[in-house]
Order: C-alpha cells, then structure tokens, then sequence
C-alpha cells in the first residue's frame, strides 16, 4: 500500500474503540481500528483534525454508530491501492447497508470469477474501513469470515445494520 506524502491523520474515539482517519488532498483515505491487522505507519504523516473531510468523516461515523445515517458521502482517495485492489475497494462501495455479499459473488461482480482468493486479500487491505463496507464480505455460506479489525467489530457493525447473520 503507498501512501501519498501530503497524508495528514487524526485519532477519533470511536464506541468500538480508538481509531486512526487519514485524508490526502483529494479525500478521505483511510480509517482503522487502533491495532487492526494492516494499519498504517503514520510516523511520516502530519498530525491534523481540523481538515474538513476528516472533521466530515467524524461527523458521519458518529451518525453511522448512533444509528442516524446508514451510508457515507465524504470524498474517497483509494488511490493508494493497485488497479484490481481499487476496483475490489469500489465494488464493496455497491454493497447496500444492511446486505452482505460473498468473496466469490464480489469476484464475479468485479468480472473475474477465479480470482476469490485475490479479492478476499484485497478486501482485508481495505484502507477504509467501515465507508468502503469490507465487513459486508462474509461466508459463502453465511458465517462471518476474517476481519482486519476483528470478528467481534465485525459482528457489531452487521449488528448494528441489522444484517442478517446465520
């Protein structure tokens, strides 16, 4: 994963514990859970919360975790990522709130079904969490499978979207 040079973040306290938001000029590039599984270095990056698209995305996750919004609109910078992991980032984005789909029915929506091993490695470095909706990935036959932030985050945020869960 690169990052851009002009990457500033801030930490937001979110109720499934602290999180780490990052936005470069052209949006909101990243949000993870303090210690999750492919988080980022941010020793070379800038320290600043008063940047209007992570003041926005703060704002839009206490809604999402209050139950008041069920989609994001902050600009996304995914550009981070090589051409098929954005295109597995973009189809999570197609993922209505509340739905769930699997690995092998996100590979066959990107157009390559063979790849299902490739996108669930993709879907696992998702940069942004929780807006670009990777905890939607699940089983194939419906149980809960990985989560760079942890099954029980996982299960939380289907919870709270009311997603049917076997």
């Amino acid at each position: 994963m690169k990052h851009d040079p002009d990457t500033v973040f801030t930490e937001w306290q979110g109720p499934l514990g602290p999180m780490i938001l990052a936005a470069t000029p052209r949006g909101l590039s990243g949000v993870w859970f303090e210690g999750q599984r492919h988080g980022p270095d941010t020793s070379a990056w800038k320290r600043a919360a008063e940047v209007p698209v992570l003041e926005r995305a703060m704002t839009q996750l206490a809604a999402y975790f209050a139950g008041r919004r069920k989609a994001f609109d902050v600009p996304l910078d995914l550009s981070g990522g090589t051409d098929f992991q954005q295109r597995v980032w973009q189809a999570l984005l197609e993922i209505a709130p509340g739905g769930t789909t699997s690995y092998g029915a996100l590979s066959e929506r990107i157009g390559n079904p063979a790849a299902v091993r490739a996108v669930g490695a993709a879907v696992g470095r998702n940069p942004v969490s929780i807006v670009v909706p990777c905890h939607r990935v699940i089983g194939t036959n419906g149980s809960l499978t990985g989560y760079a932030g942890g099954l029980d985050r996982k299960t939380a945020l289907l919870s709270l979207e009311g997603a049917l869960l076997h």
